[in-house]
């Protein structure tokens, strides 16, 4: 393994504002230096002032990554504590967010629990006022993380890494931070754009229940809120979409409390070509979705970017590509990842983490390439017999849908890869669809097909050609996977792909011919959407655009825009 540092590895920086839509003037960060310790033990051990740690770590990267000072592994049956000190600000209310920790925590504020989350991919925040006090306080949190040992949420994560599944990631891994707020205060805005009738409403959630707040629009203009909601004429506004990502600011106002947002007007559906083909609509217009797989890996911080800058490059870069539109694979992304896509104007695919127990190779590989589909209520051929781990699957599909529900890039979820630790997942595109009815639901990628609203197939090895008498649209979720490893730039000697070049000339007269010979007559034919695998190599999969450190990009950015225009353009009427 080789230590691979990128352009911001050596001076990281995660102090922008985690939550570009719902930003206040209160802001404390309380990322930088902890002590920590790793020791044998469950969320039963209680800190105490006499603890000894052993070192610092760098928060919120993860003691997996470089970029934490620690590279350490942490392993089931074992507890990773941390310890900060914080001053109090002048404030009723003192709330304390985390963005991530992985996966099971406990929190303490000088000696007293504060706070209990399980999952490790949506934030949790809790009130802390009345365990502070004047001038230091102790801030101590208690991490347990079994990884890929249990059959709990993990995505790629397992802790003998290798080809498509990676180094884990425990503990912190997004922003700690504290504000101070009012007594009565907003803790959750609901923003839902109407395309059709150009009207934005905007629900404000309180700690108080109250239901009386107004709105500043982007135009000056103030609204007052009936019922709990606030209508806005958005009648004068520029539809959102890759090509012109118009976004509009407002601020919604309570009592005492102010907090800064943004909508966009646009819409996501489905509908017919004039050619009568089933297709995927933007703003009520056939749009091609060409995009990428982004699994969000970083060389020095694993799940962490470096610095805000760093989340940035991906999204232009894949803009520079051509693309449109990025597969979000299997991770949730900070919420600062989404406001790039939003401004930068990028389409985001988001799936849902996978969990479960051990995958059976037969129903993960074997029988859907024989064409066989077995009903995914087969909890045991599916890895899903675990009845808490199919509960904590949909309380974290409702925690993902509140997160992300406003942020205008996103167009599809995907609830299921693969068949990983897949189950009943048409009743679950269902409950789905009752939490979020503006977006398109690919209910399996891949394979292991239940007959949802769309037909999702992943192609590699073999030509794709477009199945026949199919209904529904038809997305390539993945293809391509094309190699290339870069020396200086790989994370290991052994390496993994689907077509291995060692020139990138080659690779990108490859990638040439894959986009003329395969995607262009497929959209011709009605393919509504494509994914190529992927953006960046991760770990030994060199199968990236760019390598993991993202310091050489391999494909030849202006060849493959001119492809993908090509391909947005040609047979969209």
């Amino acid at each position: 393994m080789y230590n691979l540092k990128t352009v911001w590895s050596d001076d990281p920086d995660l102090s922008a504002y985690p939550r570009p839509q719902a930003v206040r003037d209160s802001y404390f960060p309380l990322n930088g230096k902890w002590d920590y310790k790793i020791i044998s033990g469950d969320l039963s051990y209680v800190p105490s002032e006499k603890d000894v740690y052993d070192g610092k770590i760098v928060v919120p990267f993860s003691p997996e990554s470089m970029l934490s000072g620690v590279n350490r592994t942490l392993l089931a049956g074992e507890i990773l504590v941390y310890r900060t000190f914080f001053e109090r600000q002048k404030g009723d209310v003192a709330l304390l967010h985390f963005g991530a920790v992985d996966y099971e925590c406990k929190v303490y504020v000088n000696g007293n629990f504060a706070a209990y989350h399980i999952g490790g991919y949506t934030p949790f925040e809790c009130e802390i006022q009345s365990f502070t006090k004047d001038g230091e306080n102790e801030l101590v949190v208690v991490v347990s993380d079994p990884s890929d040992t249990a059959p709990i949420s993990r995505g790629k994560q397992a802790v003998k890494h290798g080809g498509i599944w990676y180094t884990p990631t425990s503990g912190i891994w997004q922003t700690v931070w504290l504000e101070y707020l009012p007594e009565k205060y907003i803790k959750r805005l609901i923003v839902k754009p109407d395309f059709d009738s150009k009207t934005v409403s905007v629900t404000a959630i309180t700690n108080t229940g109250t239901k009386n707040f107004y709105v500043n629009n982007y135009d000056g203009k103030r609204v007052e809120a009936k019922n709990g909601t606030a209508v806005l004429d958005c009648s004068s506004c520029s539809p959102w979409s890759p090509e012109s990502p118009s976004l509009y600011n407002f601020e919604v106002v309570c009592g005492e409390d102010r907090l800064g947002s943004y909508y966009a007007l646009r819409k996501f559906s489905t509908g017919r070509r004039k050619d009568g083909k089933p297709c995927f609509m933007l703003n009520n217009k056939p749009y091609f979705m060409t995009g990428l797989l982004d699994q969000g890996y970083w060389s020095d911080g694993l799940y962490t970017a470096p610095s805000d800058e760093a989340l940035a490059y991906d999204i232009e870069l894949a803009k520079r590509c051509g693309f449109n539109t990025l597969r979000k694979h299997i991770k949730i992304e900070p919420l600062r990842w989404y406001y790039h896509c939003d401004r930068l104007g990028m389409i985001v695919w988001q799936d849902f983490v996978n969990g479960g127990g051990k995958y059976n190779f037969l129903a993960t590989l074997v029988f859907p390439n024989l064409g066989i589909n077995l009903k995914d209520d087969n909890y045991f051929f599916y890895a899903r017999k675990d009845m808490t781990g199919r509960a904590l699957y949909y309380k974290e599909m409702m925690e993902v849908v509140e997160l992300l529900y406003n942020s205008p890039c996103i167009a599809l979820w995907t609830p299921f890869n693969e068949s990983w630790g897949q189950f009943d997942s048409l009743k679950t595109c269902e409950f789905l669809r009752s939490l979020d009815d503006t977006r398109l639901i690919d209910h399996a990628s891949g394979w292991s097909d239940q007959g949802g609203e769309i037909r999702s197939i992943h192609k590699y090895f073999v030509p794709f050609r477009m199945p026949k008498k199919e209904t529904r649209p038809v997305i390539l979720s993945e293809f391509g996977g094309y190699s290339m490893k870069i020396e200086d730039h790989a994370f290991s000697d052994k390496i993994f792909g689907y077509a291995i070049f060692k020139d990138m000339d080659k690779l990108n007269d490859a990638l040439e011919k894959l986009w003329k010979t395969e995607l262009l007559p497929a959209k011709q034919e009605g393919l509504c959407a494509s994914i190529y695998t992927q953006l960046s190599d991760v770990q030994s999969e060199v199968n990236g655009l760019v390598t993991y450190d993202r310091r050489i990009v391999k494909a030849d950015e202006r060849r493959l825009k001119k492809l993908n225009d090509e391909l947005v353009n040609a047979f969209c009427e």
